[in-house]
C-alpha cells in the first residue's frame, strides 16, 4: 500500500504531522510520500521518505506513474483533487482539514469546496477538531468521516535535562499574523513584567510566513511596550532542536504560552508536553483533546490579559501543580497519541473506503 500526501508548503504543524507519520504508518505497512508544492524551512527537517517540491504537472504526473499510489490524502487543498485526475490517478482521495484558522474561514472554504468534495473526494479526516467534525457533518452528511488524534513519537521527541536558564522563560511559536495572536502573548508579558521582573520572553516563528505589514505592527509593539531587553526571536530552529528549547523552558520555572484564537491540532502543544514544558493556552478548539485545565495544562480566556497572568502566575509559583501538569501531560500525549494507534486509525479509515 502507497500513500501520497500533498500540501502546500513544508512548513508549521502540517510538515511535522507529514514526518511524523510517514513513520507511524510503516508499523502497517504502508509506505508514505509527501509532495509539496513550492519550498519551506522544514525541508531542513530530516526525513527518511520520499519528499518531492513540485508544482509543475509534468512533473506531478511523473511521480504519479512511477509510484502507482493507492491513496492520496489531500491537506486543505481541495482544487487538486481535479488535477491529479487529469494527470492519470485512479486510486482513492481523502480531504484532510488540519485547520484554516477562524471559524468563518473555514465556513466559506468548506462550502466551495463542495463540487470537488462531492465529485472526487472518498472520505473526509481531521484530527478530532470539534469545529472542523460540525462542518463536516453540517456540509457533508453523506461522506465518510473520520476523526482521530495526529501522531506524535513521544519517544524521540522527549524530555532531556539541560543547564536551564537562571530566570523563567515565557515562549510562543508560530506565524506573526492575526489568528496566531502574538500581539496577546506580548501584552502578557508586558503584564507580567512587574510580578517576575527577570522573566525571559522567547519567540519561535518562521519570517518566511508573516506579512510585512504585520510585521512592521509586531515589532513597533514590541518598542512601545518595552519588551526588547527581554525577548529573544529564534527564527527557523530546526525541529530536531526543540527538545532541547522545551525542555529549558519547563526547566527554568516558564511555560510555552499559545494566544491562538482558533487552531486545529497544534503540534506545539504536544511537543512542549512531552517535554515536560508546562502550556498555558487559549481554548482555541483544537487543543481540547490535548490540554486539560489543571492537569495536563492550564486554559486562559481569549482576550483577557489579567486572567493570563493570573494562570500564568499559579503556573509559576505553585510547584505541586506545576510538578502534576508536567507529569500528566507527558503521559498523556505518550498515551493519546502513539503512532501504533494513529497507524491503526488510519488503515481502518483505508479498510472502510475499500481498500
Amino acid at each position: 500500500m502507497k500513500v501520497l500526501f500533498v500540501y502546500y508548503v513544508p512548513s508549521g504543524g502540517v510538515e511535522t504531522l507529514n514526518r511524523q507519520r510517514c513513520r507511524a504508518l510503516r508499523l502497517a505497512g504502508i509506505e508514505a510520500h509527501c509532495l509539496y508544492y513550492a519550498w519551506g524551512s522544514g525541508m531542513q527537517n530530516a526525513a527518511d521518505f520520499p519528499i518531492y517540491v513540485t508544482r509543475n504537472d509534468i512533473e506531478i504526473k511523473h511521480i504519479l506513474d512511477s509510484n502507482g499510489f493507492d491513496v492520496i490524502v489531500v491537506t486543505t487543498d481541495h482544487l487538486s483533487f481535479q488535477r491529479f485526475r487529469m494527470l492519470g490517478f485512479k486510486g482513492k482521495f481523502v480531504l484532510e482539514i488540519q485547520g484554516y484558522g477562524p471559524k468563518s474561514v473555514a465556513q466559506a472554504q468548506l462550502a466551495q469546496a463542495a463540487p470537488y468534495v462531492n465529485q472526487y473526494a472518498d472520505a473526509l479526516l481531521n484530527p478530532n477538531t470539534p469545529h472542523i467534525a460540525a462542518l463536516f457533518q453540517q456540509l457533508y452528511p453523506h461522506k465518510p468521516q473520520f476523526n482521530f488524534n495526529n501522531c506524535f513519537d513521544a519517544q524521540r521527541f522527549t524530555y532531556s535535562p539541560y543547564p536551564a536558564p537562571s530566570s523563567p522563560v515565557m515562549a510562543w511559536l508560530g506565524r506573526i499574523e492575526d489568528n496566531k495572536n502574538w500581539r496577546e502573548f506580548l501584552h502578557i508579558g508586558h503584564a507580567l513584567k512587574e510580578d517576575v521582573p527577570d522573566m525571559q520572553m522567547w519567540m519561535f516563528e518562521d519570517p518566511q510566513l508573516s506579512q510585512p505589514a504585520e510585521r512592521e505592527e509586531f515589532l513597533a509593539l514590541i518598542h512601545e511596550l518595552e519588551l526588547s531587553d527581554r525577548l529573544t526571536l529564534r527564527p527557523n530552529v530546526p525541529n530536531a532542536e526543540m527538545p532541547y528549547y522545551y525542555s529549558v523552558i519547563g526547566d527554568s520555572g516558564g511555560f510555552l504560552c499559545c494566544t491562538s484564537k482558533v487552531e486545529g491540532a497544534p503540534y506545539a502543544v504536544l511537543e512542549a508536553m512531552s517535554c515536560r514544558c508546562p502550556v498555558l493556552t487559549t481554548n482555541s478548539d483544537g487543543v481540547s483533546t490535548s490540554v486539560y485545565h489543571n492537569v495536563t495544562g492550564k486554559f486562559y480566556v481569549l482576550g483577557d490579559v489579567q486572567h493570563a497572568v493570573t494562570e500564568a502566575l499559579e503556573l509559576m509559583k505553585d510547584q505541586d501543580l506545576r510538578k502534576h501538569i508536567r507529569s500528566h501531560a507527558k503521559n498523556h500525549v505518550e498515551h493519546n497519541f502513539n503512532p501504533h494507534i494513529y497507524a491503526m486509525n488510519f488503515v481502518g479509515m483505508l479498510q472502510s473506503i475499500g481498500m
